[in-house]
């Protein structure tokens, strides 16, 4: 391994406390690993990683070392694709299976022609992610965000709506107003952000109300929500894009449209002690494009 290859060995090292885990990461043997940190530490003469039977952790010179190693590697990938006039390598994306199916892969194949040298990893899932211990590049979410060491770039506000099937009305009744929601039921929403089903949400002159009903039946994944509330399971509440054309074809029907819920903020996250790579820039500015104008085209 060269110089360089063993910074980056170094820095996965440290980001998955674990010369295991950077190895299989990285595509090398765990020996081939550990030979080139005993090496950069006797070069440098210091030691850089306290090893114990559990896990591995940077020493104080080794934590210094780390930060100056990222700068470093970033800024040689950022000569690179100025040299290349691309930007190359792999990138990896956490990503909502739903917005990625309706925003990001229609527009995906004109990217990657303009980006050739890029490879794009899409990892599904709406949970919480640590990125530099999974090595993801950064991740594209929906809602109001925690406070986090990620920085974030808004890219988009979504429309939410509140549905309801034709059969389920037919049993329980359309309400016309908030008031007239008592003796309905909802599909339950169990959110792993906040650890709870979620209610239903009522914007009214610009304050939010909050409703509970019950729910016999409750999912954690927003496909088959979407499908439950198809089925006539329960009123449900989610992002316009998603089920418009579930409503152009009346087998969804609007709910109380003078107090809809608010809409989502859709945010891209990368993490705050990473210089922002042209790789990642790169992808980011096009999401924001495509939010842009998919969103135009919905108004």
């Amino acid at each position: 391994m060269d110089r360089l290859d063993t910074m980056q060995a170094f820095t996965r090292i440290v980001e998955r406390r674990s010369f295991t885990q950077a190895a299989q990461d990285l595509n090398i043997s765990r020996s081939t690993l550990t030979e080139a940190i005993k090496a950069m530490e006797a070069r440098l003469g210091v030691r850089l990683l306290q090893r114990t039977t559990r896990s591995v952790t940077p020493t104080q010179e080794g934590e210094a070392y780390y930060h100056r190693c990222l700068s470093i590697l970033s800024q040689v990938e950022e000569a690179d694709t100025l040299a290349a006039d691309s930007p190359r390598g792999v990138l990896k994306v956490g990503v909502h299976g739903t917005l990625a199916r309706h925003f990001l892969l229609p527009g995906l194949p004109a990217f990657l022609e303009a980006n050739p040298e890029l490879d794009i990893v899409l990892s599904e899932g709406d949970r919480l992610v640590d990125l530099v211990g999974e090595g993801v590049d950064c991740v594209l979410r929906v809602g109001i965000l925690q406070d986090s060491d990620m920085v974030a770039r808004q890219v988009a506000t979504l429309d939410e709506v509140t549905v309801a099937s034709p059969g389920y009305l037919a049993r329980y009744g359309t309400p016309q107003s908030p008031a007239a929601l008592a003796g309905h039921v909802i599909v339950g929403f169990h959110s792993s952000r906040v650890g709870h089903v979620l209610p239903l949400e009522l914007m009214d002159k610009g304050e939010a109300h909050y409703v509970v009903l019950p729910a016999h039946v409750t999912v954690t994944g927003a496909d088959t929500y979407h499908a439950a509330a198809l089925q006539g399971l329960g009123i449900a509440q989610m992002p316009r894009y998603h089920v418009e054309q579930a409503l152009r074809e009346g087998r969804l029907v609007e709910l109380l449209p003078d107090t809809p819920p608010a809409g989502s903020p859709v945010s891209l996250l990368y993490p705050s002690n990473r210089q922002l790579s042209p790789r990642v820039r790169v992808f980011m500015d096009w999401v924001a494009t495509v939010f842009e104008e998919r969103m135009a085209a919905m108004k």
